[in-house]
């Protein structure tokens, strides 16, 4: 590869720049983007909000109506904007650690959570890689315990479990639209609820906090269209490397991974324009998934022969929407050896998190410090592939002979 080419590290859309000029002038009823996603869900309330996280908020404002209790349940590998979320909400966390090989919960434990701490309002089933939880056992445990069941499918837009789409399955669940993930508007969410009897909660909720913020919504159309031009090959390592390259010699490897965030981060709603990007978008999701589950296919069948390697994948009666591929080494050693052979090769391979979520620093105090011995082994064995639209079979091979020449090194 050239000097500055680079993959992006997830199967994020690319937009046409041909399609947002034309947008601007589109005249569409209102909320055609929340009307798709009620449809693909056959939900009864779907709400745009300025991201995923805004979204996941809205919903624990608006559970807090529903219940006195207090404490929301979630995974102990997890993206830091969760525990944000919820402390701003003013409710409390509880962990449960995930499997060794997994990203489901364990569910003796989570289990034994819910049995301990009769507080809890809501379990949150977070559907990373787009591989969708064991939803039957977390839904069985929830419901013994009057518990609500959140659904984070920030990841998992088109992923199904049992036949059933996910985030049409727990009484909640929130979508990201944010760039990488897909389906984008650059940044943006969805909050969903699948009962009739929530839909105006949810939605008296959001016209409490959810109000236009103009200034910031331009910018958003500015990175939308600074998007479409440096989201390609030989552009995207100015977006992505070059800001890493910045924070590692900072050594800051947090903000290199860009997973530090703040607690105040945005609510404000989406302008139409930008919800009918998405709008136009939505058609291509079958079609996109199907592109990436090829790439998975041919990864798995190459994966196969490598000792030592042991990918993440859907479990039965589940489709992942695979927006990457996580695999595992047996050793530490063998994941920083990796993640060093690939740190210049600009072909999308990456971390999903840095560490278990009671690790990062400036989480202390708002994460409780609980034993999470699987997390963080996941968070230091692990590396993704990409699924990107762009990567071609020469790369996807070159990904895999590089891989057997790690596990070769003694």
């Amino acid at each position: 590869m050239s000097l500055i080419k680079e993959i992006p590290p997830t199967a994020g859309w690319p937009i046409k720049f041909k399609s947002l000029l034309p947008s601007f002038f589109k005249r569409s009823p209102n909320g055609p983007l929340e009307e798709d996603f009620k449809k693909y869900l056959n939900a009864p309330s779907a709400l745009l909000t300025y991201s995923g996280t805004a979204a996941f908020y809205l919903i624990l404002e608006s559970i807090k109506k529903l219940s006195d209790k207090k404490t929301v349940i979630i995974p102990a590998f997890v993206c830091p904007l969760i525990p944000l979320a919820i402390k701003r909400a003013g409710l409390k966390i509880n962990l449960c650690d995930i499997n060794q090989d997994n990203f489901d919960f364990d569910i003796n434990e989570l289990r034994k959570v819910c049995a301990r701490d009769k507080d809890t309002v809501a379990i949150l089933a977070v559907h990373l890689a787009g591989i969708p939880l064991g939803l039957d056992g977390i839904k069985k445990i929830a419901e013994e315990n009057d518990i609500f069941v959140i659904e984070d499918c920030a990841q998992s837009l088109g992923a199904e479990y049992r036949n059933k789409k996910a985030g049409s399955i727990g009484e909640f669940s929130f979508f990201s639209l944010c760039r990488g993930k897909g389906l984008t508007i650059y940044e943006g969410g969805l909050a969903i609820t699948n009962q009739a009897k929530y839909t105006q909660i949810l939605e008296d909720t959001a016209k409490e906090i959810m109000h236009p913020d103009i200034s910031s919504e331009y910018l958003k159309i500015a990175e939308l269209f600074a998007y479409t031009i440096f989201y390609r090959p030989a552009l995207f390592w100015f977006a992505f490397r070059l800001p890493q390259i910045f924070w590692r010699m900072r050594n800051n490897p947090i903000k290199a991974m860009g997973e530090y965030f703040e607690l105040n981060f945005p609510i404000h709603k989406i302008s139409a324009f930008r919800e009918y990007i998405g709008h136009i978008n939505f058609p291509y999701l079958s079609r996109e998934i199907d592109k990436q589950r090829v790439k998975i296919e041919f990864y798995l069948k190459q994966l196969k022969d490598i000792p030592g390697i042991k990918p993440i994948t859907e479990f039965t009666q589940t489709k992942a929407s695979y927006p990457y591929l996580t695999i595992i080494f047996d050793t530490c050693e063998k994941r920083n050896t990796a993640l060093r052979i690939f740190r210049n090769s600009g072909l999308g391979v990456s971390q999903v998190y840095l560490q278990a979520i009671t690790d990062y620093d400036y989480l202390r105090g708002i994460v409780p410090e609980v034993n999470c011995e699987n997390s963080r082994k996941l968070a230091k064995q692990t590396i993704t592939l990409s699924t990107s639209s762009f990567l071609k079979e020469p790369d996807l091979k070159k990904i895999v002979n590089k891989l057997k020449i790690i596990q070769e090194i003694k």
